[in-house]
Formats: C-alpha cells, structure tokens, sequence
C-alpha cells in the first residue's frame, strides 16, 4: 500500500502579487495558511476586491483544522471576512495580527462569526497531523511571522513575507538561529517569498527610513504631512519618536489609520512620549512648525484623506504653502497613475513632497537576492517552491535557489490551483484544481462573472443604445415609428441624422409584409443585427444594443 503524500495546493499568491492562500493537506488533515485579497485592475470596471476561490475547501469542510496568518497586510487578511463565514474554522495569528484582523472583520460585520486565537513566538500549534511553530520575521509590519510546520514526512518551513533587517524599528530580528538549527536537521520543503527576487543585494534597513523622517522634521519650515500605509505600525512608531524629538505634535486623519494607531497603542505596539500623539481639534493656535499629520492615501486611494486634501475636498485640512509632504510608501504596480496625480495636486497648491523616486523616505519590506541566497544556505532544503510573486519571480527564484546548490528536478514552480505531492524521496505535480478569481462588487460576491466584466467594457467603450417598438399584438406590424436613445455612443444633436436613418432601418427590416404576429425572439435579434451592422459601417463602433418590444 502507498504511503500517504503531503499535498501543497495554491489557492492564490503564485503568479500574482496579492491574495496569498496556500493549502496544505496530508491525509484527513487540511492547514490553510494565509486568506489575502487582491486589488483589480483597470480592465475590471465596477471590482471593489479579488479574493481566492475556495470551492476545493468547501468540498473538503470536515477535513480544515484552521487558518494561519502570518502577518496583517490585506494581502494575506483580506479575504478572511468573506471566507470565514462560509469555512466555519478558527484563525491562528500574532497579537497585533489579530488585532488588524478584528478590525477587519468589525468593518464587515463578520467578528461574530471568528474565533480568533493567539500564538506567540515560538509557541506551538498541533492541528491534526500538523505542528506548527511561529517564528519572528522582519518585514514592513511588527509580529510578522513566519511558519515551522512539523508534517509526518518531515519539516517544512514558510517564510512569510520578510527581508533580514538587522536594526528593525520593533527590535525583534528574524530568527536565524532557529532556522539554521532547523537546516542543520534537515528541512524536507523550504516556501520563500520572492516578491523582491529581481533585486540584486540586500533590502536596505527600515532604520534608513527613520533617519530620513527626522531630517525632514527638523528641517522642514512649516508643517509636515506624512502619508503611508494605516498597517505600517513601524513607520508610524518612527514619525512619532522623530517628532517627538524636535517638539512637534503628531495628528492623525482617516478613518483606517485612526483605527490602527488606537488598537496598536492599547497592545503596546506603539508608543505615544510626552503625549505627543493629539487630538486632531488641537491643532488650532499651533504654530506650522509645530505639527506633523499623519494621513492615509499613499495609494492614491479616492476616499482617502490625502487625496481628499490634494483635491481640495478635506474638511479639516487645507494645503498652506510651505508644507512639506512626504509619501512614505512605493506605488503598488498599476496604482502610478494616480499616486503621480496626486503628487501633481499637491505641488500646484504649493507644497514640497518627497516620495521614494527624489529621497530615501521608503524601503520596501521583501528580501532581495543576496538574503534570499541566505535564506535557502540556512536552511538547506530538499525541495524548494517559490512564493508570492509573479510567474517571472518565481521562476527567477527557482533559477536561484539552483544556483546554490539545490537541484533542478527539486524546484517546483506552481501556479494557483497546481496540486504538488511530495513524499520523502520525489515530488511532482499531479493535477490542477479550479482557483479562478473570486470577484467582489459592492455586497455581492461571485456572482460577477467573465460575461459581466466583458459586457461591462463594452458599455464603457462604445456604449448604449436602447430602441424602443411598439408592435401591434395581433397582426405583428408597427404602431408608429421606432424611438432609439444612446448613451456613451455619439452625441445625439450632432448624430441626429444617423439615429434618424437607423429609425427607418428599424421600420424597414420589420415590415414582413404578413398578417400574422412575428416571433418576438426573431425581432429582437433582427434589430440588434441590423443596428450592429449599420452603427459599425457608420462609426467603427459597436455599442450594446438593448430592443425593447412593446406589444399593443
């Protein structure tokens, strides 16, 4: 009888950047680790988020022992107030990941349905045939973890998101030591983020950010409006402890980072001295260079204070000039566009800004090639699959770890829904299960499919016509003549002409010449054909064209 295999199984996060969700099953037994979402992109009008597809899961529902989180970015949270009311199953995480994740869930309204538990570092969790350990890791966000996952045929280790910070703003390094202890061992599977694999050398510091951030506040004229992620609890700390040094007090605007800053002082993440951190209705009276906001925005987010501000929209906070204003966060790929739109409004009203492009104000919190190269000496695995990243990251990852040693046949590049089935000997791919996008609109989810987002570019390329025909009920004929409206197609006035030549096309394809009642099926494609034909050789468009039949 065969041995059971351990099966890795992305849902998400392997050829994206974004809704991370990695299974894992042997056996009786399923881990999931991760619940991310994902932002869409421009060629999905109407998309507020994209999470993984779960439907494997929900076959599979007596068989899931938990989720675990490695850390509190949307990317790896996101998805969990959708999920956890249809998965029924507790969440493992962090302290302060628990608390991004409650106030997650609270915005939902899905708290009720989590149970949310705590494990610290080093701490250990059996689930079914599953032990595992979470150890510290450096990355843009304090109590990032990463995971030692204790399986039946050996050790398997997840990296989470990290780089190798040896000066982290939390104090906490990564833990090293552990994972060479590991290595020397023998460690059957190694998962490593290679979202930063094209870079060469090392991710710089968060302690260069820190330094800069204090430069500025203490040479800047006036005020200082720093905007970065509202999870970035690190940078946070760091703007706090600058303005705290050269007298200034430090306001908060927006709604998420409100949220954040007030649950990570309650749990000790953050700390406010000499009470530096003050109620925005102070600010009154205080002098320029005495204040420091800290906003979110660094997206270009629509509804966000800072572009709120830059658009001259923001209730509390108007541009002076002599503001200096910093964004402390890099463009998410595809977010350019507007971030630069942003920058443009804020330097027309008068204000500095500095961003990543013209100073030091940002280090990204992935590992770069020569860390990555650490990361796979330490703990030398048997085999190797790379993580989060795009298909060319992970194929560069896989090309890397070769490079120091681990064999060609050993690296496994996947793709979501890819089935790996590893045993203590050899690996491989053996199937592939459905991981399309699951889209969310508004309150609905999954019920946005291929055909709306397909239909939903045509309206916004070419768009409407609606064309409205009486017909007399008994005999078929037309009661009068056809009335046609447009939107988003051609000017009406202008156009008046070819909406009036389309009325008589309209008349003329339906006048049959029978005394009986035409199928109405046969009348509606017969307008949609005729019209399509018409507007096309009339303007090189095709707009949708809706034919209302109305029977008299």
């Amino acid at each position: 009888m065969p041995k059971p295999r351990l099966k890795i199984i992305p849902l998400g996060g392997l050829g994206e950047i974004g809704k991370n969700m990695m299974v894992m099953e042997y056996e009786d037994d399923i881990i999931i680790i991760d619940a991310g979402l994902m932002f869409p992109e421009e060629e999905m009008p109407g998309i507020d988020l994209i999470i993984p597809d779960i439907s494997y899961l929900l076959e599979k529902q007596e068989k899931i022992r938990g989720i675990i989180i490695t850390h509190g970015h949307e990317d790896h949270i996101g998805a969990l107030p959708y999920l956890l009311p249809q998965l029924k199953v507790p969440v493992y995480s962090t302290k302060l990941t628990r608390g991004l994740i409650s106030i997650k869930l609270k915005e939902q309204k899905a708290l009720s349905e989590a149970s949310l538990r705590l494990v610290p570092f080093g701490g250990k969790i059996t689930l079914g045939k599953f032990r595992v350990e979470f150890f510290s890791a450096c990355h843009s966000i304090p109590d990032s973890a990463g995971l030692i996952i204790q399986t039946p045929i050996g050790t398997v280790v997840h990296s989470g998101d990290f780089k190798l910070d040896y000066t982290p703003v939390d104090g906490k390094p990564m833990a090293l030591s552990r994972l060479a202890q590991l290595g020397g061992r023998g460690v059957l599977l190694l998962l490593a983020d290679s979202t930063y694999v094209e870079q060469p050398g090392y991710t710089p510091s968060e302690g260069m950010v820190g330094e800069t951030l204090d430069r500025i506040i203490a040479e800047a004229p006036g005020r200082v409006i720093i905007t970065t992620f509202s999870s970035l609890v690190s940078r946070i700390q760091q703007v706090i402890d600058a303005a705290a040094k050269h007298q200034r007090r430090v306001f908060i605007i927006g709604r998420s980072m409100s949220d954040t800053t007030r649950m990570a002082l309650e749990l000790g993440y953050l700390h406010n001295p000499d009470g530096v951190l003050t109620r925005l209705d102070e600010m009154r009276g205080l002098p320029h260079n005495k204040v420091v906001l800290l906003t979110t925005g660094s997206q270009g987010e629509p509804t966000s204070a800072l572009v709120r501000i830059a658009n001259r929209d923001n209730r509390q906070v108007h541009i002076i000039p002599g503001d200096t204003v910093v964004i402390s966060a890099s463009p998410i790929p595809g977010n350019e566009a507007v971030v630069n739109r942003t920058i443009d409004n804020l330097f027309k009203q008068g204000a500095q800004v500095l961003y990543s492009k013209i100073a030091p104000v940002h280090v990204h919190g992935h590992a770069s090639q020569e860390e990555l190269k650490l990361l796979l000496n330490l703990t030398r695995p048997k085999f190797f699959v790379p993580i989060h990243g795009e298909y060319r990251h992970l194929s560069l990852h896989a090309k890397l770890a070769q490079s120091v040693g681990i064999p060609k046949g050993n690296t496994f590049v996947l793709e979501d829904g890819d089935v790996l089935e590893l045993n203590q000997q050899s690996g491989k791919i053996t199937g592939k299960i459905a991981s399309s996008n699951v889209y969310v609109d508004g309150l609905s989810m999954g019920d946005i499919g291929g055909v709306v987002l397909r239909d939903r570019k045509l309206l916004a390329k070419d768009g409407i016509v609606i064309v409205i025909t009486a017909v007399n009920g008994q005999t078929g004929e037309l009661v009068g003549r056809p009335d046609i409206v447009s939107r988003g197609f051609v000017d009406t006035k202008e156009s008046s002409d070819m909406l009036e030549a389309s009325r008589d096309l309209v008349v003329k394809a339906l006048d049959h010449g029978g005394a009986h009642p035409a199928d109405w099926g046969f009348i509606n494609t017969k307008i949609r054909d005729t019209l399509n034909k018409f507007y096309y050789q009339q303007t090189r468009s095709r707009p949708m064209i809706f034919p209302f039949v109305v029977k008299v």
